[in-house]
């Protein structure tokens, strides 16, 4: 099952939901009543509820630990007398009746379900005689076109409704495992993203800032002391391991020490003029999220003959968001290239910070919030970002 597949699968859900409910409210009341609390509504809400207490350790992919904690909800929504959860080799929960006569079979009768992905309804050939399971259907867990593994169900005798009750949990157990899946999938991209990023960090930048540090030790001892605090601190906090987000105030400090070190190899080539609002330094916005932008502009202020270059950089408050600009007065860039560069069709020679960065904040905060870039050849370039500063799950490390 593709993203989109299960994107439409979710965005569907509530309508059937609520559909389903409709149709219970007019099948159980009689014309011209309007009570509430009918068996069908308690039904369908005690439903609702079961499912959403199994999908939390679901969405955390299928293990020993997610399996122990879904099964017996699992085992709810299907009313069935047993319950087992497995994976492609073992079973990794059941629930209900005693599992023994059954278990060391489980694996054999689930061979044809796992190698086609269709379910198999089988009888479970049980010696014991007051042994309550008689009959099994057992229904394919499905992620990503691939079986990981079964949800099987015992009851005492065949049951057309379980075959198709097991069908439609094990369809439901698949989509939590997809979105588990998308989840890890969309960590992976953050963490490889972040790794390039940290990637584009130049060598050359760090010889050149290690041999400007160097020129100042014989002449100023206490500046190139400095200097190489701040070098410390700027990688430190580039490569640090933990966190997708951070602070608008770290990450401008951050900068800050960048500029420090780039100033002290071109002295009055470049000069930086910073605005920046106290309130908003403690809005929530992704890691290295505004470094390669300043980066960009250090690159483009001082490309070809130009002589000298400023770079300005603002962060105000604006209502509900966090606006922040970066501009500075270099080459600039054709707004066609512009274009090509955000779609990653740029080419190594340009990087890949701009794409980069509005491709995580799009991610993170919708399609409303990427970069508005304003430039043109030899007009240098200005770059706005706008950052919601209160955002439901999104906080600092």
């Amino acid at each position: 099952m593709t993203g989109t597949v299960t994107a439409t699968l979710l965005a569907l859900c509530p309508v059937l939901l609520a559909a389903g409910f409709l149709v219970g409210r007019r099948t159980a009341h009689p014309a011209g009543r309007s009570d509430v609390g009918t068996p069908v509504e308690r039904a369908t809400f005690e439903t609702l509820h079961t499912a959403s207490l199994a999908a939390p350790a679901l969405r955390a992919g299928l293990t020993e630990d997610t399996a122990r904690k879904s099964v017996r909800r699992l085992r709810t929504l299907l009313g069935t007398d047993a319950l087992a959860l497995t994976n492609r080799s073992a079973i990794l929960a059941w629930d209900g009746t005693a599992e023994h006569p059954h278990a060391p079979h489980v694996m054999e009768q689930l061979a044809p379900v796992l190698a086609s992905g269709r379910s198999v309804a089988f009888a479970c050939g049980c010696t014991t005689v007051d042994c309550p399971l008689r009959w099994a259907v057992a229904a394919p867990v499905v992620a990503d076109g691939r079986v990981l593994g079964a949800v099987v169900a015992y009851a005492p005798r065949e049951s057309a409704v379980l075959a198709r009750a097991a069908d439609e949990v094990a369809r439901w157990v698949s989509v939590q495992l997809e979105l588990a899946e998308l989840d890890r999938s969309r960590t992976r991209l953050i963490e490889a993203e972040i790794k390039a990023l940290r990637a584009q960090i130049s060598p050359h930048f760090i010889f050149n800032s290690l041999a400007a540090i160097a020129s100042f030790v014989r002449t100023d001892p206490e500046r190139a002391r400095e200097l190489l605090l701040e070098f410390a601190d700027f990688t430190r906090y580039s490569f640090r391991r933990h966190g997708e987000f951070t602070t608008l105030a770290d990450e401008l400090h951050s900068i800050d020490q960048y500029l420090a070190l780039v100033r002290a190899r071109f002295g009055d080539r470049l000069s930086v003029a910073l605005q920046i609002a106290p309130e908003v330094l403690p809005v929530t916005l992704p890691f290295l999220c505004l470094q390669p932008l300043v980066e960009n502009a250090v690159k483009h202020g001082l490309e070809g003959a130009v002589t000298r270059s400023r770079i300005s950089i603002g962060a105000t408050d604006a209502g509900a968001e966090a606006e922040v600009v970066i501009e500075d007065d270099g080459v600039g860039m054709d707004p066609g290239e512009l274009r090509a560069v955000l779609r990653g069709e740029g080419g190594a020679s340009h990087g890949i910070g701009l794409s980069n960065v509005d491709e995580r904040l799009r991610q993170v905060f919708g399609d409303a919030y990427g970069l508005v870039i304003e430039t043109g050849t030899g007009a240098g370039m200005k770059i706005t970002i706008r950052i919601p500063k209160y955002r439901a799950g999104v906080y600092a490390p």
